[in-house]
């Protein structure tokens, strides 16, 4: 198969397994928490090359549930506060946090943190926020950040 096709197969893959391309996951991570890849390959327990092949497609999924288990922490985390707020200390601290985790992956459940259920989140996000800041914020994230856009259209739509 060649290399293009075999990318697009891994990517399909990679929506169907991850919800989208792990590419734009990772981006966000990077973006979100202004390290570089190289940096959250560290975080998150996998070498940079695998990280890139990861994202670029070349390779369609984490082998190892623990990575994955860190990335979806380290995705939580974002709706820290001081994270959130983009406060350095804070940042740093989730980035450690989920470095130094050990979590355990068993057959009923991945750990993904400190954050419970949805309905945790909400109830933060609307102690921070009104109804019509989170989907005043959920429009301007709406075009590079859907999946955050829908978290905070979702909680200013929850009755308090």
């Amino acid at each position: 198969m060649e290399d293009h096709k075999i990318v697009q197969r891994n990517i399909a893959l990679q929506r169907e397994w991850y919800g989208e391309p792990l590419g734009d996951r990772v981006r966000r991570l990077v973006v979100a928490f202004d390290v570089s890849q190289a940096f959250l390959a560290e975080v998150l327990g996998i070498s940079a090359p695998m990280l890139s092949q990861v994202m670029s497609g070349r390779r369609a999924k984490i082998g190892n549930p623990v990575v994955l288990a860190r990335m979806i922490m380290l995705e939580r985390k974002i709706l820290v506060p001081g994270v959130a707020a983009g406060h350095r200390d804070a940042m740093q601290q989730a980035l450690e946090d989920v470095r130094d985790s050990r979590p355990t992956v068993g057959r009923d459940s991945i750990p993904v943190g400190a954050v419970a259920d949805d309905h945790s989140v909400f109830a933060a996000l609307r102690e921070i926020a009104e109804d019509e800041d989170l989907n005043e914020a959920a429009k301007r994230l709406d075009e590079d950040f859907p999946a955050l856009a829908d978290l905070l259209r979702r909680a200013g739509k929850q009755a308090p």
